[in-house]
């Protein structure tokens, strides 16, 4: 009883003084937001994957011998690089999804084949896909060539100079860029607020709309998500520092 008192005047205090956090004594409110913050982690992690597979691929595929692979992943670069992000979004939502036939779910109701949330796993991934390519790409190049021509006088053949020698030289290289990439990731699920996903963002918006709460939740909003681009920063720092070749990469 003298705890829920407790919190019933500390709850009192926080209104009083501007501070009120539905979130906090808010059930509803409360799964709202945590549901928000999962389904962000969620949506960056799928992304992330899509993308990371869409880098390696699309590097190997541009500095291959095969020209029109070579041009169509250019084209795919210079695409999803050089347009909106929101754009892209509801180009492959309202655009293609419409154009996609419809499916009846298990309770009977007709429903789109692809739902807004897979739009968004796969619009982020290939979003950041055509930034992966670069990064991989790029650090690919970096390889000293006397460091190939080494690995070319030890005996070994092309493919096993790419898996034992560039590949491990490249992905330490790249580090750097795809950490920045994957932070760039986990911002750009807000964008997934425009089709509808109930992401970190979409929740905030339905809480303060609902107590008028605006300036608190923008402020828990921005707090969460540097604590989550904080965490990634760290984690790819120390894995940075783990990967460290002395003598071939700076300290």
């Amino acid at each position: 009883m003298s705890m829920s008192l407790a919190g019933a005047e500390i709850q009192t205090w926080m209104i009083e003084h501007g501070l009120n956090l539905t979130i906090l004594w808010d059930p509803a409110d409360g799964k709202r937001f945590l549901f928000g913050l999962v389904l962000t982690l969620v949506l960056a992690l799928l992304s992330i994957i899509v993308s990371l597979l869409i880098g390696v691929a699309g590097a190997a595929l541009k500095g291959s011998e095969f020209a029109l692979g070579r041009r169509a992943v250019s084209g795919y670069v210079e695409l999803f690089r050089n347009t909106p992000l929101l754009a892209q979004m509801y180009f492959f939502f309202f655009g293609i999804g419409s154009l996609l036939p419809m499916i009846v779910n298990g309770e009977g109701d007709p429903v789109r084949m692809v739902g807004n949330f897979e739009w968004a796993v796969i619009v982020l991934g290939l979003h950041a896909g055509a930034f992966q390519i670069e990064a991989l790409r790029g650090s690919i190049d970096s390889v000293p060539a006397s460091t190939i021509e080494a690995a070319q006088a030890l005996g070994l053949n092309r493919l096993q100079i790419f898996r034992r020698v560039i590949w491990p030289l490249a992905l330490r290289n790249s580090l750097p860029a795809l950490g920045n990439s994957i932070a760039q990731t986990i911002k750009a699920t807000s964008v997934a607020f425009a089709i509808a996903v109930p992401e970190l963002t979409y929740a905030c918006n339905r809480i303060w709309s609902d107590n008028f709460n605006v300036p608190v939740m923008i402020q828990v909003l921005l707090v969460t998500y540097l604590l989550m681009i904080g965490a990634v920063s760290w984690i790819m720092k120390r894995i940075e520092q783990g990967l460290r070749l002395p003598g071939l990469q700076s300290p």
